[in-house]
């Protein structure tokens, strides 16, 4: 599929807030490959000046947060950089919109690298919870964990998303937990704090019901890159390892930055 062409039309748009979007774009004239949860497009508008004989496309990466089982559509979680390139024009889009959106899915933030049964401790700041969507979409009730805790941390309540789903699927299955975490709201009802502060002293264990252990566990880390650097050396400082394919395969440390 060539880059020249508008490839993709916009068929859902929820708006959360005025910053925070979930998208769905359906392909027009290919079909969505099979893909892993975990991986990502591109998606991008041709800029003003772009001619078909010099096409100039604004495109960006963004994590997929449907589950490669759905085929109509791929969804994607997005927030609005008022400063931005590109989210402000996807922001100002409608159904009914088009825009190319590549058709090969890529990206190595995949569960492939850890075996079967083990803890998976899946941790994001704001949209970097979409890959965790599209994992627990897919994987959900196959077998694949033991334990599966998603931590998503925020700035304030109204940042959440898929909370009724991801609130769904603990009610049906107590193996797995969905900690919310608000950092400038206190009186918002729930926990508290940046994501670190819920693996300090007990508070895993007590809600988990076994201890965070890297013989059992492996973590993603999706989002901030901060968080990602202070949660990586707070887990090496307990036994962890990030994963490397050749250097450290047995690594149990998994991320994928933001930014």
């Amino acid at each position: 599929m060539s880059e020249k062409q508008i490839n993709a039309v916009m068929v859902e748009k929820q708006v959360l807030h005025d910053h925070l979007f979930v998208f769905k774009f359906k392909p027009e004239g290919w079909t969505i490959p099979d893909f892993k949860p975990g991986q990502f497009s591109s998606l991008g508008i041709f800029k003003p000046d772009s001619t078909p004989e010099k096409p100039k496309l604004l495109r960006r990466a963004y994590s997929i947060a449907s589950s490669p089982k759905e085929k109509a559509a791929l969804e994607f979680y997005i927030t609005l950089v008022d400063e931005g390139a590109l989210t402000p024009k996807l922001a100002a889009m409608n159904v009914g919109d088009r825009l190319w959106m590549d058709p090969q899915l890529d990206g190595h933030f995949t569960l492939d690298p850890i075996p079967p049964g083990r803890d998976l401790v899946l941790i994001s700041t704001g949209t970097g919870l979409a890959p965790y969507i599209s994992m627990l979409r897919t994987y959900n009730k196959t077998g694949r964990w033991r334990k599966l805790v998603i931590l998503n941390g925020v700035r304030v309540a109204r940042d959440l998303a898929y909370v009724d789903e991801l609130n769904r699927a603990c009610a049906e299955d107590p193996n797995i937990h969905f900690i919310p975490m608000v950092t400038r709201e206190p009186n918002w009802g729930g926990r508290c704090g940046r994501v670190n502060s819920f693996f300090e002293g007990d508070e895993y264990q007590k809600v988990v019901g076994v201890p965070l252990d890297p013989a059992t566990t492996h973590v993603l880390l999706c989002g901030n890159p901060d968080m990602i650097d202070s949660m990586q050396k707070f887990l090496e400082e307990r036994g962890f390892r990030e994963y490397h394919q050749r250097k450290s395969p047995d690594g149990n440390v998994h991320f994928e930055r933001y930014w």
